[in-house]
């Protein structure tokens, strides 16, 4: 226990007492890289059971050990260099330790076969996030922030890492749930028609059409988990984040999330869209949730008028009075022009973020349990 109180003080220390070239970079990287290739070896030794059925083809291919091998290289690598440059050895030896457990796990993938039905979970695809949204927007946050004085391992960092974690792990339950409202309208209506002229659209018009959408049914969604105080019980889970970056929109309440997936995939999955338009669409609002929710300042100018911008999107977050119910698009903002909920100060941003009014409960199990719970007014 009180190694894992001094691996975390030492990953949340303030910017002011990681200056570059201190050593604390490259061990918290040693760190998140030692942790990424114990989690992929596990997947290659167990795929049956920590492997999605998506990417269990993928599980102990060439690239993917290829990829491993690499990792640890660079994870040994940057364990090294912050016991080089920095008086602290702690990020460094946990990072070392890690690949070296990692390195003791690799092996010919054993257990049940990749691909087998049954129970699984979704370590790889926890694993693939990170390597993909997670490696990209941390230093795009560190380089471009809109808010300089927050860390990347910001305060509750590791309460919402959990609740990524989560999301990733359960991504089989998580998936029945969106099919079941499809499977429902499948066995209700013939579409067979709709679907055949859907399919012979050209890729990218299938794509903005899933995005049109799916985005028309999110907003209204996300509107009445706003207006139907039972649902705000829920969703405000989700807005109890005060410090916004790439991990915050993981925070969702796991009902929300079975409810908000189940129905904005009704008309990905029903009018007929080929399965590459489907899976195009799902890569962009992977990184799209993360790049709105994100503590980069960059301006777009007049492409905010068109698209969902962080900007858009904090104001939605924002605890003020101005911020309230406004911006629901997660793609267009036409959809807050025609119903009257546009809000966009001219290179303003919110001035702080959170539930106002509200005590909100800290920790994944308190929160879970807190929309079943009387309503606590702020202390």
């Amino acid at each position: 226990m009180r190694l894992m109180k001094s691996i975390f003080s030492e990953l949340e220390k303030p910017r002011a007492d990681r200056p570059l070239g201190s050593g604390w970079l490259s061990g918290a990287l040693s760190v998140l890289i030692g942790l990424l290739c114990v989690a992929s070896v596990l997947v290659m030794r167990f795929p049956g059971t920590l492997s999605s059925p998506d990417l269990a083809e993928l599980v102990g291919s060439v690239p993917i050990r290829s990829l491993v091998h690499a990792m640890l290289v660079l994870g040994y690598g940057l364990s090294f260099l912050s016991l080089l440059l920095s008086r602290r050895t702690t990020l460094a030896v946990t990072g070392f330790f890690l690949c070296v457990v990692a390195a003791l796990l690799y092996g010919p993938p054993s257990g049940a076969a990749a691909g087998d039905a049954g129970i699984y979970f979704g370590l790889d695809f926890f694993v693939l996030k990170i390597l993909t949204v997670g490696l990209l927007f941390l230093p795009l946050e560190r380089m471009f922030p809109h808010r300089g004085e927050q860390t990347v391992l910001r305060q509750d960092w590791r309460e919402d890492f959990f609740y990524f974690a989560v999301s990733s792990l359960m991504v089989q339950v998580l998936n029945y749930l969106t099919f079941a409202p499809t499977t429902a309208v499948n066995n209700t209506f013939d579409l067979s028609q709709i679907r055949h002229h859907i399919f012979d659209l050209p890729l990218v018009v299938q794509v903005v059409l899933i995005m049109m959408a799916t985005d028309f049914i999110q907003y209204w969604v996300h509107y009445a988990f706003h207006k139907v105080p039972f649902l705000w019980r829920f969703h405000s889970i989700h807005h109890s984040v005060e410090h916004l970056d790439w991990i915050a929109g993981a925070r969702m309440h796991f009902f929300e999330i079975a409810i908000l997936r189940g129905l904005t995939a009704l008309p990905m999955l029903t009018l007929g869209f080929s399965p590459t338009a489907v899976e195009t669409y799902l890569v962009i609002v992977y990184f799209y949730s993360a790049f709105i929710h994100s503590n980069i300042g960059w301006r777009f100018g007049a492409l905010e008028r068109f698209f969902v911008t962080p900007r858009f999107h904090h104001w939605h977050h924002g605890s003020e009075r101005e911020a309230i119910d406004i911006n629901f698009a997660s793609h267009f903002p036409i959809y807050d022009w025609l119903f009257g909920t546009y809000h966009m100060p001219d290179q303003r941003w919110p001035e702080a973020y959170g539930v106002a009014g509200e005590d909100m409960p800290k920790g994944y199990v308190k929160q879970f349990f807190h929309p079943f719970r009387p309503k606590r007014p702020k202390s």
